[in-house]
């Protein structure tokens, strides 16, 4: 079993393909990669912490097809996007767990959906997503939105290594 983390796949929403200049041609084409991508990667009893904005104005039944349709188990760090929803109905749409607060993971890593303030002094790493092409210089900081792996979710390991400069 492992533990990844992926953020902003922003599913069904057809202008964020422009906005971030993703190489899809399509909307349907952006949904299938990441899916395939997705169940690829991450076997069904797999850990997934989704850092926030899931998809685009989508209703409680087409999300629960597409929770359904992704491997793993997901826990939501709610996002921008998926504030039309509490923590309770996430849960009841498919995540395992939601929350709408940063969580701290092994004692160190802060998951968060935006990066929150981090000064060099601090002893933790802020895994967050939100700002999806750009990133952050200090390495305090791993963004984990969709444009910055690959539209992959990217295991805990590979994070670690990415700190450490392996």
């Amino acid at each position: 079993m492992k533990t990844y983390f992926i953020s902003d796949t922003h599913f069904n929403h057809k202008n964020i393909i422009a906005y971030e200049n993703r190489p899809f041609n399509s909307v349907e084409e952006m949904n299938r990669v990441m899916v395939e991508n997705w169940n690829k990667t991450v076997s069904k009893n797999d850990t997934v912490f989704f850092l926030g904005d899931l998809s685009f104005n989508q209703d409680k039944e087409t999300l629960k097809v597409l929770l359904a349709s992704l491997n793993g188990h997901k826990i939501l760090i709610i996002g921008n996007h998926d504030r039309k929803y509490t923590a309770e109905v996430w849960r009841e749409i498919g995540f395992e767990e939601a929350y709408i607060y940063p969580i701290i993971y092994k004692d160190f890593f802060i998951l968060s959906h935006n990066p929150l303030y981090m000064n060099a002094n601090m002893p933790y790493v802020n895994i967050h997503g939100h700002i999806h092409s750009n990133n952050n210089t200090l390495s305090n900081y791993v963004n984990v939105s969709v444009e910055q792996i690959n539209y992959t979710p990217i295991s805990f390991e590979d994070i670690v290594k990415r700190f450490n400069n392996e």
